[in-house]
């Protein structure tokens, strides 16, 4: 070929040959790498195509959309998704391509597909979640027991949010007086640097475990696009990973995001999440309240119980020591008379003993002095000595016999603050002898006193006049 072509001329044929080659408008999927909005109006991206590494790029071409149509786009697309144009998202966009000699390629987007948006975030979202489940770690946190008692707890939010204010003032001035200590680990809510930030502030909190009994992750409302930042799958792996129970309040009005689905629980705002640590606090409360409350019944219940067989027992046991205690004075009484006639017998006996000795003796040495008179004085001797010892000995036990009798003679046991009580002369060994109204007489070591029978008690009944 010999002809030469400027280069403006060569543009214009590369131009003219893509319009005539591609002379309509194709739908197209992209991922947005780059997007700013210039003074005018006018939007700019940078499309991209990754391998499925989903790093490297296959390819990347320039897009623009016009200010008129941009505002509409826009629009739709954020109404239908609830997510702004943003970076990282992808999209279905209907392009024209168009060249120019000096920008070179780029595509002009007449209008984006919303509903691609959604399918795409939602799919993301089932394979962030399928991950999970698949490494068994979906549910690790919510697993965990709850305190009964959260007080202590860790805020990872940003120190600018406006639901992180809402939440505090919340939490300490709730209306039971309830006292909570915390302590805020700052992090990015939204923007790619929320990955690195909630993952970092997890792991200063991880630190210093023994300090927390919950973590809260709250941020204040917001468009889907900046709450998404929490469809992540690092964030949620660590959720699930973490030793304390993790609260979300990230403020999600619609679907609940990966973060949300694996904490041990999610709530739509930070205040939310206030009323849900005050809750339980009270909660808590009631249970020990009515826990005191069946203790106390429990404890009343008992104690009358043990009232009750304390009284039976009591009733039962009076008129049986009652009964006891008169059939011991009677018998007592029956062996201290027994002792007495025995002793007075005994001792005429034992009285009668040397006497009879003395006369037989008197009579064998008589006989004995008759028959041998040669050895009289050495048995006279003898019978003598004899004598004398057998009736010392007999005295000695007749002395011994006489004290025992007087330790049991009626003196002596009235001495020792016994009584005895008789009537009509008989001693009286049972309260069946008596009736209401008979004269006793009672012997005293002193004296002795007359009553009137006013009252008898016996075999668990009692009479009064």
């Amino acid at each position: 070929m010999n002809d030469k072509l400027s280069l403006t001329e060569l543009q214009l044929v590369i131009r003219d040959s893509l319009y005539l080659s591609l002379p309509g408008f194709y739908w197209v999927t992209a991922e947005i790498s780059d997007i700013r909005e210039n003074y005018a109006g006018h939007c700019y991206l940078e499309l991209v195509e990754k391998h499925p590494d989903d790093v490297n790029l296959r390819s990347k071409a320039r897009a623009v959309i016009w200010s008129n149509r941009f505002r509409f786009i826009r629009h739709l697309f954020e109404n239908t998704t609830g997510e702004s144009l943003r970076q990282g998202l992808k999209i279905l966009v209907h392009v024209k391509v168009e060249y120019h000699e000096i920008y070179g390629l780029s595509l002009v987007i007449n209008d984006i597909d919303p509903s691609f948006t959604l399918g795409e975030m939602a799919l993301k979202r089932q394979q962030i979640i399928r991950k999970l489940e698949e490494e068994g770690v979906l549910t690790m946190n919510r697993e965990l027991p709850f305190p009964v008692l959260p007080k202590r707890i860790a805020v990872v939010s940003s120190k600018n949010a406006a639901g992180l204010t809402d939440f505090l003032k919340h939490l300490t001035e709730n209306s039971f007086g309830y006292r909570f200590s915390y302590a805020l680990f700052e992090a990015a809510m939204q923007g790619k640097e929320t990955e690195e930030a909630v993952i970092s502030a997890l792991d200063r909190i991880s630190e210093h475990l023994e300090l927390f009994d919950v973590v809260a992750i709250v941020r204040g409302g917001g468009s889907q696009s900046d709450l998404s930042w929490f469809d992540n799958y690092n964030i949620a792996f660590h959720v699930t990973q973490f030793p304390l129970p993790v609260i979300t309040g990230i403020g999600h009005e619609k679907d609940l995001s990966v973060t949300d689905i694996v904490a041990h629980r999610s709530e739509k705002t930070p205040t939310a999440v206030a009323d849900f640590l005050i809750n339980t606090m009270a909660e808590t409360e009631e249970h020990i309240e009515e826990l005191f409350k069946e203790i106390s019944e429990l404890a009343l219940t008992f104690l009358r119980d043990a009232d009750i067989m304390i009284d039976t027992w009591r009733m039962k046991l009076i008129p049986a020591a009652g009964l006891n205690l008169n059939y011991e004075k009677a018998k007592l009484s029956e062996r201290t008379f027994r002792l007495i006639n025995f002793g007075k017998g005994f001792i005429l006996k034992e009285s009668s003993i040397p006497v009879n000795q003395r006369s037989r003796l008197v009579i064998a040495s008589r006989m004995l002095t008759g028959k041998h008179v040669s050895g009289m004085e050495e048995l006279n001797t003898t019978l003598r000595k004899s004598s004398a010892s057998y009736i010392r000995t007999k005295d000695s036990e007749i002395g011994s016999l006489m004290n025992s009798l007087n330790l049991l003679s009626p003196e002596n046991v009235l001495k020792r603050g016994y009584t005895i009580t008789s009537l009509n002369g008989k001693i009286i060994l049972s309260s069946n002898l008596v009736n209401i109204g008979d004269d006793i007489e009672t012997l005293f070591n002193d004296g002795k006193i007359g009553s009137k029978i006013v009252r008898k008690t016996g075999a668990g009944k009692s009479n009064k006049q």
